[in-house]
Parts: structure tokens; sequence; C-alpha cells
């Protein structure tokens, strides 16, 4: 089927179809198992639309998600990266998608964007650090679809990102993978979000917490909402949550916010427990 506008492109898709290219304009790169998991619920899966069909098992979900992105690349609406997570092995689970030419413009024009972005095959490391972003973004969307917190906002780069005025008044930007605001009981908790693959040395954390100290000082986060938001370094292993611990707790300069609980460092397999339970010093009612 081939399509001659914008307009009745849109219309020949489903709202599942286009939260697919929202989410790929939100996150950049998606493989197919994180799109499975945020657009193609299985029978016991809670989800946030009920418009959506529900499978009965991941496998029959699976299917389910290959067919549609399959469509969605014959339109050039999406298209996939050469790298795949996992090697060949891995199948269509491994395959990395992001928007293709058509999305791109499609969503262009839906949210009245002039401004065209560039789509080429980055580099595996900034893919594998975009996907773990992601990955962390969608067990927040899980865990308010299983009523453990409820989700008030989710901003993924660049929307998470924030500028400040240093000390001597030179403009400073603040670059958290993401920015989240939960609730759960009487309690609000906000959240930035750094998404760690073991790839940068201890020196390049202690610089970014200080960047995350200058714009605390700043004061602006506070002004607004009350509160200074934790942040969480998320790591794939115990070893490297006690490195950067190490690395963060002897930096003399950083004392202040380390002796307050701003800062957290969490296993992957942890953090879906500490955004449970909130990281508690960095609450306000």
């Amino acid at each position: 089927m081939k399509f001659n506008d914008t307009a009745s492109l849109i219309e020949s898709l489903s709202e599942r179809d286009l939260s697919i290219l929202e989410s790929l304009r939100t996150h950049r790169a998606l493989t197919t198992v994180l799109i499975r998991r945020l657009h193609f619920p299985i029978s016991n899966e809670p989800h946030e639309s009920g418009n959506y069909k529900s499978h009965a098992t991941e496998m029959a979900a699976a299917v389910a998600t290959i067919r549609v992105l399959t469509r969605l690349e014959s339109h050039r609406l999406i298209t996939r990266m050469h790298r795949r997570i996992g090697g060949v092995r891995a199948g269509s689970s491994g395959i990395v998608w992001q928007l293709g030419a058509s999305g791109e413009r499609l969503l262009r024009a839906r949210h009245g964007d002039p401004t065209r972005r560039r789509y080429s095959e980055p580099s595996p490391a900034f893919i594998a650090h975009t996907l773990a972003a992601a990955d962390l973004a969608i067990r927040l969307y899980e865990l308010g679809r299983q009523g453990e917190i409820e989700l008030l906002r989710l901003e993924a780069e660049p929307e998470s990102w924030r500028t400040f005025l240093s000390a001597h008044g030179a403009r400073q930007w603040l670059k958290p993978d993401l920015f989240a605001i939960t609730a759960g009981g009487d309690y609000e908790h906000h959240l930035f979000i750094e998404a760690d693959n073991a790839t940068e040395h201890a020196p390049v954390i202690v610089r970014k917490a200080l960047q995350y100290q200058q714009y605390a000082n700043s004061g602006i986060h506070q002004k607004d909402h009350g509160l200074f938001p934790a942040v969480v370094w998320v790591v794939p292993d115990g070893k490297r949550q006690a490195a950067i611990r190490a690395a963060l707790a002897a930096e003399p300069r950083l004392r202040d916010l380390v002796q307050a609980g701003v800062f957290h460092v969490v296993t992957t397999e942890d953090f879906s427990h500490l955004v449970a339970e909130g990281p508690g010093n960095i609450t306000a009612p």
C-alpha cells in the first residue's frame, strides 16, 4: 500500500502504531523486546490502555510484535539498525529499531516540529547506553501498571536536561538520562536517573556528581518543587556499585550531598525495588 500524504498515512495507523512511533521518538532506539513490553501486553500484565488486545502468552505477543513492526517497516515508518543485541542468535528479539524517514516526517507534522532530525547509525556504545536508559524507563512504566507506584512524570533525553547558571554566572547543562516523579502513599519522589554500563572511569562519574551539586546549589528545582531529586546511578553488578559508591564518598566536595543521602547507587536488579520503596531521604509530603 502506498501513501500519498501525511494525513492519509496517519488515518491508516492504529492507536498502537502511533504509540510505537512516539516511543521511538522519545527513546531514540528500542529493541523488539522493549517494544513488546511497552505495547503488547500478555493476559496477566496490566496495561494502561484498554484498547490494546492482550495476548495469551509471551510467544503470542512476540509474534504479534514482529508482525506489526514489519508492517511499519514496509512503509518506511521505522527502520532496523544493522547491529543486533545478542547477535544473530537473538533472532527478531535482538533487532534494534529507530524511526524511519516517513515516521520522522509524520511525527514532525503531528507535533508541528519544523526541525528535521537526522537518523544515522550510531556507535555500539551509544546504542547500548540508549537501550539501557530505555529499559529503565520501561521498568518505571511497568511499575505504574502494576500499581506499585503512580508515575506522574517521565522525561527522557533531551527533555530531561536542565540548564542553570554556575556560581560564576556561566550557563551550564545537566544531562540526566531520565527524570521521573513518582508517588506512593502521601509522598512524591523526584529522581534523576543515570544508566551506567560500567564503561566510564570513576573520575567521569565524580565530575557528573559535581554537576549535580552545582545544580543543587542553584536552587532552581527546590524553588519550583520544594525539594531536590535523588540522583540514582543504575549499574550492572555489585562490583561496579561498590566502585562508584567509593568514588563518590572519597570526593570531599561531595560530602554534604553524600551525607544527605542524595546519591544512590543500585544494581539493575534492585532498581525497581528502590523506586517502589522510594529513596526515603529525598521526599516531601
